[in-house]
């Protein structure tokens, strides 16, 4: 066996690898033989660290030193100081925004400090395309545990007991949906993972199954083993293709080893597994539209009950919960309930993955202890706003989810406290808005999206969503009325108690929460016909202050539409006949001196 003096991790997450860390890793690979490193120090390739931003990052160990935004041309510089001579390379570690020091220490950042790495806890630090590392962090082994010490009964009740809910958004208790399937009657029975994941900016599932994918199915293979299931489906999105190619690697690696396939471990259980590739629509996300899918019908909603869990994929009892839900499974197995317990709330436990993305200084994938409050996620680990701008709210739970303004900012992250303030946990986007940020406008965005993905099934979602949405483009425009608020709340209302699916029913959800904590802003599109954010083109005007313009003509030569004027070296002008409000002044304005209002 080769023993290494060294380790060099390169990220090979999708973040990293779009950032070009696949350069990376070959200038590494070239360089080590160049110096003749190759046998003393390991390459390898691992799946996203979660600071996304920082890209392509490199880890030297053993002594943990985090190198970031590395480009091909910094590699030598790399060896040659840090892997030959120990000095590590100070320009290229990490920047604290705030005291401005470098830090050389992965666990020193920031962004890492208030984590707590679970379901993360593989992902960047082994080669997701190697089996045998996932098996030397004790992989398999809770899987061992559970066909060779328990019955699928107790395996149930640990899950039931560790207080599991589901990841992906309602958050049903996991072991109570494993109970259900196994109690119902039938001779073959199917174990369902929801890989769609089709929230915009959501990517903690493809961060798990891209880094850790035999966590999935292991946690996978348990739940069958709960359930008397035999046989086993991915559902997953065919955007996600480096996802799907290490899916494909470690199902294989599984079945050489005997650990997918016939008589596990020597216990009787059987268990194989199937990758479906989804065409990314977003009602697919519902349990009984993606099994439609995977049956090869139309990806539609059905009136339930009767549920999956009696009867689901061809009619069969079917159990299904998302990646990260599975991938919590082996560590509850391995660890025991009461460790799982001992993490979060009283009715929230353990950890939940949240992507963080927006207007936040530090964006990536957070995995944090329930129960921790947003001020602590967007300021303690996203580092606070960017160019240090007012907060002014956080959407959470994706186009489905809710608004949460500053007064609530200490609000706990749990199911129930968010579902209180008008939100929900959804799949776990968090995307953060500034002072500048329109909370009409963003209500209508979400809107757009939820209203496109509808599959049209049922009346309340396919038209009301539609005219809800035709009010807000309206109101943007700034040709809002009287008695629209009051349309809006009642459409919303309606929707969210007659819609089919999950979709339908929380769809009118960005509008209700804006119109709680934001009225303001819809009076004020309505009434004074201004957008208080100056954010919606329709209602902006823009003014050249004259005691800041020089009459450097620098606005006039951009303007596409010629609507400035004034002398050199005088202050300028803008028709606002004229203007067609492009924004084009104001980036080339060198002092402030264009406002937009």
């Amino acid at each position: 066996m080769q023993i290494y003096r060294g380790h060099v991790l390169v990220c090979a997450g999708t973040g990293c690898v779009a950032s070009g860390s696949r350069n990376v890793q070959a200038e590494m690979e070239k360089q080590l033989e160049a110096f003749n490193l190759d046998k003393e120090i390991k390459l390898v390739e691992t799946g996203c660290h979660g600071f996304c931003e920082m890209g392509p990052i490199v880890i030297v160990y053993p002594e943990g030193i985090f190198y970031c935004r590395v480009q091909p041309e910094d590699v030598k510089e790399i060896v040659e100081e840090h892997l030959l001579k120990g000095r590590p390379v100070k320009r290229l570690l990490f920047k604290n925004q705030i005291t401005e020091e470098m830090v050389p220490h992965y666990k020193d950042i920031d962004f890492y400090k208030k984590q707590n790495r679970i379901v993360l806890g593989n992902c960047g630090f082994i080669n997701p395309e190697n089996i045998k590392e996932y098996i030397a962090r004790d992989g398999y082994e809770a899987l061992a545990k559970a066909l060779t010490q328990m019955t699928p009964e107790q395996v149930i009740e640990e899950i039931k007991a560790a207080g599991l809910r589901g990841r992906g958004g309602g958050g049903f208790p996991t072991g109570l949906k494993w109970e259900f399937a196994r109690k119902a009657p039938g001779d073959k029975k199917y174990v369902i993972c929801n890989a769609d994941e089709g929230d915009p900016c959501a990517f903690m599932d493809r961060s798990i199954l891209e880094g850790d994918p035999h966590a999935l199915i292991e946690g996978m293979a348990i739940a069958a083993y709960a359930i008397g299931s035999d046989e086993g489906y991915i559902y997953v999105r065919a955007e996600y293709p480096l996802a799907i190619k290490r899916l494909k690697i470690a199902i294989a690696q599984a079945h050489e080893l005997g650990l997918l396939g016939e008589d596990i471990f020597g216990s009787g259980f059987n268990f194989k597994l199937n990758i479906k590739e989804g065409a990314g629509a977003f009602v697919c996300g519902e349990e009984t539209a993606l099994i439609a899918s995977i049956e090869g019908r139309r990806g539609e909603p059905r009136v339930r009950p009767p549920f999956p869990a009696n009867k689901g994929l061809w009619g069969k009892p079917s159990n299904v919960n998302n990646v990260e839900t599975f991938a919590n499974v082996p560590r509850i197995i391995a660890r025991g309930s009461q460790w799982f317990a001992d993490m979060g709330t009283e009715k929230s436990k353990g950890t939940k993955v949240f992507a963080l993305t927006g207007k936040v200084k530090n964006t990536g994938l957070a995995e944090v202890t329930m129960g921790i409050t947003l001020r602590e996620i967007i300021y303690d680990i996203g580092g606070g706003i960017i160019d240090d701008k007012k907060y002014k709210a956080v959407q959470i739970g994706g186009p489905s989810g809710g608004c949460i303004p500053e007064e609530l900012l200490d609000l706990p992250i749990d199911y129930d406290s968010l579902i209180s303030a008008g939100a929900m946990m959804g799949s776990g986007g968090l995307v953060v808005m500034d002072e500048d940020t329109c909370m009409v406008e963003l209500a209508r965005f979400f809107l757009n999206f939820t209203q496109m993905e509808s599959c049209g099934k049922c009346t309340p979602c396919r038209e009301g969503t539609k005219i809800m949405l035709d009010i807000l483009e309206r109101i943007t425009k700034g040709e809002g009325k009287e008695g629209d608020i009051e349309l809006l709340q009642s459409l919303a209302e309606t929707i969210k108690s007659t819609s089919l699916c999950g979709l339908g029913q929380t769809a009118p959800n960005p509008v209700l929460s804006t119109l709680r904590y934001f009225r303001d802003e819809y009076e004020a599109h309505i009434k004074d016909k201004r957008c208080p954010a100056g954010a919606c083109t329709a209602l902006a005007s823009y003014r050249i202050l004259e005691d800041k313009c020089i009459g450097c003509t620098s606005c006039a030569r951009v303007c596409p539409a010629k609507a400035i004027s004034g002398e050199v070296k005088k202050p300028h002008k803008i028709d606002p006949a004229k203007c067609i409000k492009c924004g084009a002044c104001i980036e080339t304005c060198k002092f402030n001196a264009i406002v937009k209002q």
